[in-house]
């Protein structure tokens, strides 16, 4: 049943990618899981750790996980622990690529940090990344019903009762100086 789900995510995400502006981060890595786009923050104010502050309006970069390529290349994996690890060191080694893309980037000067949305957040902190709870409750609820599926599909044995547990998405932030501090290239 899995499969057959993977098999229409397969065929749907190409349509995802066209309709939501999604770049594949410009790297030579032949693990590549990030796609990248520029958005405005419509958030509330924030103060970083390191002393960056978001404002609405301010340009980030979005990150995004390829979840159904991740989905495919990870279901071989029995231990949730491998594929946690498996994420972990593939997000790490990509960091220092989109610390080149800021750097790069036409808009650099004006991008303040980059930002995610994840149900994966343990571990988070020791990428450098700062996880922020989403305070507006029904977009907390639309996204944990958006990252559902991924859950369903990524545990070894999908059950309705451990998709219920699931941790609340949360955003995850880092600041452009600390990306460049942790992760330069």
């Amino acid at each position: 049943m899995k499969g057959y789900f993977l098999s229409i995510w397969n065929i749907l995400d190409p349509l995802y990618f066209n309709c939501t502006r999604l770049m594949y981060l410009p790297t030579k890595e032949a693990d590549n899981i990030f796609r990248v786009r520029l958005t405005r923050y419509k958030g509330r104010d924030l103060m970083l750790s390191d002393g960056t502050q978001i404002k609405k309006n301010d340009i980030l970069v979005k990150i995004h996980l390829h979840n159904v390529r991740l989905l495919n290349e990870l279901k071989h994996l029995k231990s949730e622990i491998k594929k946690a690890r498996l994420i972990y060191q593939r997000v790490q080694r990509l960091l220092p690529a989109i610390e080149r893309y800021i750097r790069d980037h036409e808009y650099s000067n004006e991008i303040q940090g980059i930002i995610g949305i994840t149900s994966l957040n343990r571990g988070c902190e020791r990428l450098g990344f700062e996880v922020i709870a989403i305070s507006h409750p029904v977009y907390k609820w639309f996204k944990w019903i958006s990252h559902s599926p991924i859950m369903f599909l990524s545990t070894t044995k999908p059950s309705f009762k451990k998709i219920g547990k699931q941790p609340a998405p949360s955003y995850l932030f880092m600041s452009k100086d600390k990306l460049s501090s942790m992760h330069k290239t």
